[in-house]
């Protein structure tokens, strides 16, 4: 009906016109089916242009998109192979735990498979409101507010909170959600080299106390694997009259007591106003939250588009959150042996003579520091029985790719001496290490 009614749209539009007019509508339809096939759209020229992906096809590289066809695990199955997973951000091994998939069964039986509607309307259920409060009791906050992705949290908060004439200032490192919504924010958008508190120092003394400024940045930094200064950055926020805002994606589960981030690990929780959190890496779901005191998330709740306009996290979603949070807290030798295997890792690198930057966390980026020998590197290592994840620019800067290998808290010994093995042959096939 709808074809027919375009249809005949298009002859109503053709016989109301004059004739040089028709001229034009004949015009337009001839050259639309040639449109496609050539640069003529400008928009389109950038997407016909792009063939880097293409290239590393052809060169048998390309490293993205793997296909797997089992549960996430220490183990997965990729092209009919059992291949030894080391890029999973699963830290604490949850994903594929019994435990977990019968709580999301039982949210599916009760709530159905999703909310059909957003938080602001119809959206909201008993289910949501249980996980907030867990975990706000978790990090310490008085209120936590669940959105549908990570992604979601840092743009929602971010554009919510940075108006105009106001300030957001992120490390250059920060995840890319953060970038966004930094950019998607009315105020001015500020940087300063990773780590380094002194040009944070500068910024803030160049905009002045009066002004209104946020700060943001990742707990732990999800390439690099090192963690954020807060104590001296807490304080220069405190000095210049700043908001502080810690993006806890890959520091829940890691750090803290009981897995609960980067503020209760330095206990500075007061000192942090924002803790932001996912729950695709150690609680092994899909979301996100932000949390802080009941004022600020009475605010966002009213003024954060991508929560007002998005559809809540599915039932099944929340009640794999709710119950992975529960293993967490009640397991804390989970956390244990995933700093156990995480010290067993990074001592076998460093003795074959990798260069693993300034990681002190799960997050072990194995630098290479050109493209190719990235790409092959993980080519090799997947032929050798090893899954691990290639980090090139735009997550790097140029110059710094890198290999990024994160431990989980399931992973066997054997496992991780299996992974030492391959990673110091094919180092040495490619001359990252001595032979």
């Amino acid at each position: 009906m709808k074809d027919e009614q375009e249809a005949s749209f298009g002859k109503q539009t053709e016989t109301a016109v004059a004739p040089q007019s028709r001229r034009g509508v004949e015009a337009l339809r001839s050259g639309a089916a040639g449109l496609s096939s050539a640069e003529e759209i400008p928009l389109l020229r950038k997407v016909r242009r792009f063939k880097d992906a293409q290239r590393v096809r052809a060169l048998g590289l390309y490293p993205y998109f793997r296909m797997i066809s089992s549960a996430q695990d220490t183990e997965v199955i990729i092209n009919g192979r059992k291949v030894l997973m080391l890029g999973s951000n699963s830290y604490l091994g949850l994903t594929n735990d019994p435990r977990i998939k019968e709580a999301v069964q039982k949210a599916v039986a009760k709530y159905g498979s999703g909310c059909a509607g957003s938080r602001f309307l119809n959206g909201t259920l008993d289910i949501h409101i249980r996980l907030e409060e867990r975990l706000a009791e978790l990090v310490g906050k008085e209120a936590v507010l669940l959105y549908s992705t990570g992604f979601q949290v840092n743009l929602g908060v971010i554009s919510a909170l940075v108006g105009k004439g106001e300030y957001v200032i992120a490390d250059k490192s920060d995840h890319a959600s953060i970038v966004e919504g930094c950019l998607l924010c009315q105020g001015n958008f500020l940087r300063f080299p990773h780590r380094d508190l002194n040009a944070l120092d500068q910024r803030l003394r160049a905009i002045g106390a009066e002004a209104s400024k946020l700060i943001v940045v990742d707990g732990v930094f999800s390439m690099e694997g090192d963690i954020i200064q807060l104590p001296e950055l807490c304080a220069l926020a405190e000095r210049h009259r700043a908001v502080v805002m810690v993006d806890d994606a890959h520091s829940i589960g890691v750090l803290g007591k009981n897995g609960a981030g980067t503020a209760d690990h330095f206990g500075l929780t007061e000192k942090v106003h924002l803790i932001m959190g996912t729950f695709s890496k150690s609680l092994a779901s899909l979301g996100g939250f932000i949390a802080s005191d009941a004022e600020t998330i009475e605010y966002l709740k009213h003024h954060s588009k991508p929560l007002i306009f998005s559809a809540s996290m599915s039932p099944a979603n929340a009640a794999a959150v709710l119950a992975a949070v529960e293993i967490m807290t009640s397991e804390p030798e989970r956390i244990e042996r995933l700093w156990r295997n995480t010290e067993r890792m990074k001592q076998g690198l460093l003795s074959l003579g990798f260069d693993l930057g300034d990681s002190e966390t799960p997050i072990l980026p194995v630098y290479c520091r050109d493209q190719l020998i990235t790409f092959k590197f993980c080519k090799r290592l997947e032929e050798e029985g090893v899954f691990v994840n290639p980090v090139v620019a735009p997550g790097v800067r140029p110059g710094h790719e890198l290999i990024r290998i994160s431990l989980m808290a399931t992973h066997t010994e054997e496992q991780i001496d299996f992974a030492l093995e391959k990673l110091g042959k094919v180092g040495k096939e490619l001359g990252l290490i001595s032979g």
